[in-house]
């Protein structure tokens, strides 16, 4: 596969896109929040593949790094522009807010307060850290793909990771030590059980393979 990519076969990158549309996606999508940009990434990371296939290691394993460190790159620029726009806004006059009653959106609901709670906790985590935890904990790959997607040495990416995990931790801390105080004395949670950020720090990575 990696030959025939090198090389622009479109039946190969065809293959490819049917093979990692859908991982592509999905990474963006957690980073991001938003099922239309993460389209908009999915689609630019596939250019962007396209374009950059002669800097493709002949040598080497699956395809999917590489394309979801594209992808990552992507989507933190549209973070910085998002960031950028919500700075801007903030300074304009608030408009009137309308009520979308469209049934289709209600069904969203759900999906949309939980990739909110993601993206809560990924904008606290320094860059680094964060496209660690989403390569790894949420895109599946073990620590040697990642290095892969991101040019670091995998100990980087154990050390990074590392981090991460440990500022959720202390994050979930925080946040519930902040809803006793709120709501005082709430009955004992279930022995081992984790919510919120805790949850994320606590999923297992896969060890790279040999």
């Amino acid at each position: 596969m990696r030959g025939r990519v090198r090389a622009g076969e479109r039946d190969a990158f065809a293959e490819l896109y049917e093979q990692y549309a859908r991982p592509v996606y999905q990474h963006a999508l957690w980073l991001t929040g938003d099922w239309s940009t993460a389209e908009d990434i999915m689609s630019e990371t596939f250019l962007t593949a396209w374009r950059a296939r002669e800097r493709l290691h002949a040598e080497g394993g699956s395809l999917r790094p590489w394309l979801l460190g594209i992808a990552t790159h992507k989507a933190e620029n549209v973070r910085r522009g998002r960031r950028r726009r919500i700075a801007f806004l903030a300074r304009q006059r608030e408009p009137e807010v309308v009520a979308d009653f469209a049934p289709e959106v209600a069904g969203r609901v759900d999906d949309a307060r939980r990739l909110d709670a993601v993206q809560d906790s990924l904008d606290r985590l320094r860059r680094p850290e964060r496209e660690v935890l989403t390569l790894c904990v949420w895109s599946g790959l073990d620590y040697q793909q990642a290095a892969e997607a991101l040019g670091i040495p995998v100990g980087t990416v154990r050390s990074r990771l590392s981090r991460a995990r440990a500022r959720l931790a202390r994050f979930a801390d925080e946040e519930q030590r902040r809803e006793k105080a709120r709501k005082g004395p709430e009955p004992r949670a279930a022995r081992g059980e984790m919510t919120g950020e805790a949850a994320l720090a606590a999923l297992p990575v896969r060890e790279e393979t040999a």
